[in-house]
């Protein structure tokens, strides 16, 4: 039986909240490259492709969808709090609820067209709605704060940048048994993504700890005077521990010793990670960003 604290608490949740800009086909504006959001072409079934996509780029479920908003937000980016407050049935300033749709399987196989009048009534050709608002719940309580950042129109990037004070990703002390895929699965435990790779590591050398300035040079793919690149390796063995990265690539000995990782992270583009050690290779910090390229 359904208790009144089960509807009560399913009615609070809002695990999703994606905003469509709608052009005259009913698409979304293509972002540019390396963003997470992506165009949907209009067809029976994109409202469903659409949330299904979602669920893809954040690794989140989006649960039952309970209704579909059409609104009108003249032209403004709304934010994560303005979502959820459309969602939940509340007034927001400078937007206009052209007509609200209650969930079902049939509106998810319907057209973003058909939505954007405000009713699921087969009928797509008056579409006064800007936007549309999707909304879903889930009765187990998960957090879901990535996929609302993201519904917000943020990238999945500057979501995870958000959530962190700085502009570097993780910083994170690892010992030098570390392995080359207990590195990759370091990384993705900090952020919650899986990353791909690495397909390269470079190895540095120098005789004094890097700056924090320099460190940020490194992330960015540029050189610094404190340390030079002596060797590279594609497609790193996965078992190949830390210490032993600059011996496996000819580097015999250096006071200080980095190591550069590249990965790739689906649909946002190339993250480096950089991992540097000043005790014979026994302890290493390491931090990560993405990297735009030169």
């Amino acid at each position: 039986m359904t208790t009144l604290r089960d509807i009560t608490r399913r009615a609070t949740i809002v695990t999703t909240a994606l905003i469509i800009g709608l052009t005259a086909s009913y698409a979304p504006s293509q972002a540019a490259e390396g963003e997470a959001r992506t165009t949907i072409t209009d067809h029976p079934g994109a409202p469903g492709a659409m949330l299904h996509q979602l669920e893809d780029l954040t690794g989140r479920p989006v649960g039952d969808l309970d209704k579909v908003l059409a609104v009108d937000t003249g032209g403004r980016t709304l934010t994560g709090d303005q979502l959820a407050a459309l969602a939940a049935g509340k007034e927001v300033d400078g937007v206009k609820v052209v007509g609200t749709i209650p969930g079902s399987r049939d509106v998810l196989g319907t057209t973003m067209a058909d939505l954007a009048d405000g009713a699921y009534d087969g009928s797509g050709d008056s579409g006064t709605a800007t936007s549309l608002l999707f909304a879903s719940s889930t009765s187990d309580g998960r957090e879901w704060c990535l996929t609302m950042c993201v519904a917000s129109g943020k990238t999945i990037w500057q979501c995870l940048l958000s959530r962190r004070t700085g502009d570097l990703i993780f910083t994170l002390d690892l010992a030098g048994s570390t392995t080359v895929g207990g590195t990759k699965a370091a990384f993705e435990k900090a952020n919650g993504v899986a990353v791909d790779g690495p397909d390269t590591v470079e190895t540095l050398i120098g005789d004094g700890e890097p700056t924090a300035d320099e460190i940020k040079a490194l992330l960015d793919g540029k050189d610094i005077e404190s340390m030079r690149r002596v060797a590279t390796v594609k497609a790193p063995d996965p078992g190949w521990a830390l210490a032993d990265i600059a011996e496996n690539s000819g580097v015999v000995y250096a006071k200080t010793k980095a190591h550069i990782f590249t990965f790739r992270l689906p649909f946002l583009g190339t993250i480096l990670a950089v991992c540097i050690s000043q005790d014979g290779g026994k302890t290493w910090k390491c931090s990560a960003r993405q990297w735009d390229g030169f």
